[in-house]
């Protein structure tokens, strides 16, 4: 059941994003009819303060990453309170799950994903938390997409917000934020476009068709073979597999510095032959060409899979 607009809790206007690294905070406003960033910081970690693992806990010095944000947003000026929690994409698995039919019960299609998923999951569901977003539906068929990463896990990165004096009401992965920012931007590149999100630990890439999405694969910084070799087997697969002739877009987000975006836009650019703009979410969200990116994101859009729904800490 839906509640009413009026009875909806309103969407955080502040983003904690930690990250292997580093924890970003970021605050957004209204304003002419749109949201723009209102303040933002950036506070670096020691290695190995954050892991951003699959399959064991991410934080062996807690109390320090919550310093950390709590340093964040006194750099921005931020007050500490209700936050979207953005986390690794690392951390969870995701999965495109497809049904023929759709119960329904809420309660009877929660127990049709978690069967449908259990057995590629690396760890009980039990111990899991599972979310579930509608995705696109064709003939005959409707998918969802689903996240699922360890409880103990994610309960790490709310912990770091609240020794911060935040609450997480909202988490969601780094590469589903950046889509919303896109999404968001009003810009959006129409039919097939492909998103590649370089991170510092890993590389994820999301083909997303007519506003949803229909490929999504995150790859670890220990995988052999290059961003680019890993951008033109999607490629293939995205003609081979989901009928895909050419993107009608390709975006960029990350690459580390300045220098390191523009040497592996122009790598990608080359290998598929289409022009890649890189996609900024602290500027309204628009592709733009020759720029770093961050992996906070509109917090205000809808997201195409949250990992964790409104209202984490119930």
């Amino acid at each position: 059941m839906n509640l009413p607009a009026f009875l909806q809790p309103s969407p955080p206007d502040v983003a904690v994003d930690i990250a292997p690294g580093r924890v970003a905070v970021a605050r957004v406003e209204k304003r002419g009819g749109g949201f723009a960033l209102a303040a933002y910081a950036v506070e670096a970690l020691p290695e190995g303060a954050v892991s951003g693992t699959l399959s064991a806990p991410n934080m062996p010095d807690l109390p320090g990453v919550g310093a950390a944000v709590a340093r964040a947003l006194a750099e921005a000026g931020i007050r500490p309170g209700r936050v979207a929690l953005v986390v690794p994409d690392s951390i969870a698995r995701v999965s495109l799950v497809r049904f023929e039919t759709v119960p329904a019960r809420g309660a009877d299609l929660d127990e049709l994903i978690r069967w449908q998923i259990k057995k590629t999951t690396p760890f009980p569901l039990e111990e899991a938390v599972v979310a579930a977003t509608a995705g696109a539906t064709t003939a005959g068929a409707h998918e969802f997409v689903v996240s699922v990463a360890r409880r103990d896990v994610v309960a790490q990165y709310e912990a770091a917000c609240a020794a911060a004096g935040c609450r997480a009401g909202v988490v969601d992965l780094a590469t589903f934020n950046v889509v919303n920012a896109v999404l968001a931007g009003g810009r959006a590149v129409r039919g097939d476009w492909l998103l590649v999100h370089a991170a510092d630990t890993y590389v994820s890439l999301a083909v997303i068709r007519d506003g949803h999405l229909i490929f999504y694969r995150t790859r670890g910084e220990e995988s052999e073979g290059s961003i680019a070799d890993l951008v033109h087997q999607t490629a293939m697969y995205y003609e081979d597999r989901l009928s895909g002739q050419r993107f009608d877009g390709v975006l960029l987000a990350g690459g580390a510095t300045a220098a390191g975006a523009d040497h592996l836009r122009n790598e990608l650019s080359d290998r598929l032959g289409h022009e890649v703009a890189s996609v900024d979410p602290f500027h309204a969200a628009s592709p733009t060409r020759g720029r770093p990116s961050s992996a906070l994101a509109d917090l205000l859009a809808p997201s195409v899979g949250l990992l964790v729904r409104e209202g984490t800490e119930a």
